[in-house]
């Protein structure tokens, strides 16, 4: 820690400013800082109660204007809340005695001071999650603090109408998710926060 021995009050007047400066760079650089979840848990859901073990485990962060897509027309375009990263899916059947698992490549997050919304890519799934090979699914984070968090995923309670009217699957877009609806039992999850930035100079 920095003290002054006598300087003077110009001196010491320079070494505040001085201090405050250097305080408001670092700060500034800590906010350049990527967003980031990261963590495991287990979790219980408020419905359906059994003696299942559902956990997920995220490591992600932010990676803006990282990825580019091609809309109708030809149009390229990147996103501020592209993302990567990978979240790990576990579901303990306990009537059946196996854990089904799935994993997601991260495409888009998007957070507020702890909160965080993302989706991925279904990469690797166990048979009994083909299902969702290959589908974007969704999650929500909450970290209220140690044994306060919670997580929302898409495939429990998110359904979706077709152009015919048949109730099917939510589509889910990139960073869409329901609120975090589930309870951490164990475990912890931490959401860094960053703000959304604008484009790099040129683009």
């Amino acid at each position: 820690m920095r003290r002054a021995f006598g300087w003077g009050i110009a001196a010491v007047a320079m070494l505040v400013t001085a201090t405050a400066t250097a305080t408001g760079a670092a700060a500034g650089a800590a906010d350049r800082s990527p967003a980031r979840v990261t963590g495991s848990a287990e979790f219980v859901l408020p419905y359906g109660q059994d003696g299942d073990v559902r956990s997920f485990a995220f490591d992600v962060r932010s990676a803006p204007y990282s990825r580019t897509i091609v809309l109708p027309g030809g149009e390229e375009v990147s996103s501020p809340a592209d993302a990567t990263g990978t979240v790990w899916v576990a579901h303990r059947l306990a009537t059946q005695n196996i854990t089904v698992r799935f994993e997601a490549a991260v495409d888009c997050m998007i957070t507020s001071p702890g909160h965080a919304t993302l989706t991925g890519i279904v990469t690797r799934a166990d048979e009994m999650a083909s299902e969702h090979l290959g589908k974007r699914v969704g999650f929500s984070v909450q970290d209220g603090g140690r044994g306060r968090d919670r997580v929302g995923f898409t495939w429990s309670a998110s359904f979706d109408q077709d152009e015919a009217g048949s109730w099917g699957p939510a589509r889910i877009g990139t960073c869409l998710a329901p609120a975090a609806f589930a309870t951490v039992s164990r475990g912890d999850y931490t959401v860094r926060h960053a703000e959304l930035t604008a484009p790099p100079d040129g683009d």
